[in-house]
């Protein structure tokens, strides 16, 4: 799909698995002959597609912080879709990336990356979800990974895929999970890479690969008369002085503690033993049923159901990064198993691989943490009132 915007930029739409998308850009970057080829890539994905190898410098112990285990999860998840797909095209993810890049270099040509660091737009989004929307994409999220349907993969149309590329079809299915960040994750992506584009363009004519989704947005930006958009504003990820959730993780264990000395002082000491018991119990079972769902060893459940009940008292620590870190003792991954991250496209490979087990651990026990207080704290609030 080729959009001629004006005399100095074109458009070229692409699928990230379209053998006939690597041929269209090559021929585009042949006829137009530009001065510049940008790319719809940010370094952090340009070095995802260029550099195979970057897992393996790693360190194990990064992978136990939760944000880090539920974004590295998402990114190989979706790679692995991407990688799928592919691979029944016959074409690896962002091929015609690859090719718009090597053919620019072979007719030295200045080359761009005008997209917005993707972990910048994810923490923009993030910032602009409520708790609700929060729990729902993690909600949202462990199901599609739970249930990766290999079968449905297959019967999706490449058709379709052109009309609206990967990536854009994943933002605006994050969008419709949480309405907020919508224009977080599309309408500002086009509007930055619009501007990109457009000081690409003071250098002469520029032929920009994009994903098909995102041809209508930046044509529009790109028609308008006077196109002022801040590219540092766009890049600002604002800092939020009150956070519902860290007010909650930090009202939890005083809400408990009150909870329990009410109970020792009011109505006995045996009536506080058990409202302790039942929190320990509850919030253990939850967290070791999330590390058992993730084939974490048992040592590592047994890890989680003694961890849960204590770091869930603690916001400074999670329980999934206990029974991370058990796990990671058990099962230390390998150099293989890193490298296999870029190699996965079958269930089989996401469920085998050992840092992809390990990111379950520490992702499922700490939603099962959460599930878990959210269920204790009504049960012995009963137990107190009843």
């Amino acid at each position: 799909m080729q959009v001629e915007v004006n005399d100095k930029i074109i458009l070229v739409g692409t699928a990230h698995i379209s053998k006939d998308s690597i041929k269209e850009v090559k021929e585009s970057i042949e006829k137009y002959k530009p001065d510049v080829v940008a790319v719809e890539l940010c370094k952090r994905r340009y070095e995802g597609i260029t550099k195979k190898d970057k897992w393996e410098n790693t360190p194990v112990t990064s992978l136990l912080k939760s944000n880090n285990a539920y974004f590295m999860l998402a990114q190989t998840f979706l790679s692995s879709i991407q990688r799928k797909l592919g691979k029944d095209q016959g074409v690896e993810p962002g091929s015609e990336m690859i090719a718009a890049m090597d053919e620019a270099k072979k007719h030295n040509i200045d080359i761009a990356l005008v997209d917005r660091d993707i972990s910048v737009t994810l923490k923009r989004a993030w910032k602009k979800m409520g708790i609700r929307e929060k729990f729902r994409l993690v909600w949202e999220f462990l199901k599609a990974i739970l249930g990766y349907d290999e079968e449905e993969l297959e019967e999706l149309d490449l058709k379709e895929i052109m009309d609206q590329d990967v990536i854009s079809a994943m933002m605006e299915e994050f969008g419709e999970i949480a309405p907020s960040v919508a224009n977080v994750l599309i309408h500002e992506r086009d509007k930055y890479i619009a501007k990109k584009i457009l000081d690409e363009s003071k250098k002469g004519r520029v032929v920009a690969v994009v994903g098909a989704g995102h041809i209508q947005g930046i044509k529009k930006h790109l028609e308008k008369k006077e196109l002022n958009v801040d590219l540092k504003e766009l890049e600002y990820v604002p800092s939020k002085r009150f956070s519902v959730l860290k007010t909650i993780g930090y009202a939890i264990p005083v809400v408990f503690a009150a909870l329990i000395v009410y109970a020792f002082y009011f109505k006995g000491l045996d009536l506080a033993l058990e409202m302790f018991i039942y929190w320990f119990l509850i919030n253990g079972i939850f967290s070791a049923i999330g590390t058992a769902i993730a084939r974490g060893h048992p040592l590592s459940i047994a890890t989680a159901f003694i961890a849960a009940p204590i770091t869930s008292l603690n916001p400074a620590i999670a329980a999934g990064w206990v029974a991370g870190y058990v796990e990671a003792k058990l099962r230390t991954p390998v150099i293989k198993d890193f490298k296999g991250l870029s190699k996965i496209d079958s269930l089989h490979d996401f469920w085998n691989n050992r840092v992809i087990r390990l990111l379950m651990v520490v992702a499922l026990a700490n939603v099962g943490s959460m599930i878990g207080t959210v269920v204790a704290f009504p049960y012995i609030t009963n137990l107190l009132t009843g």
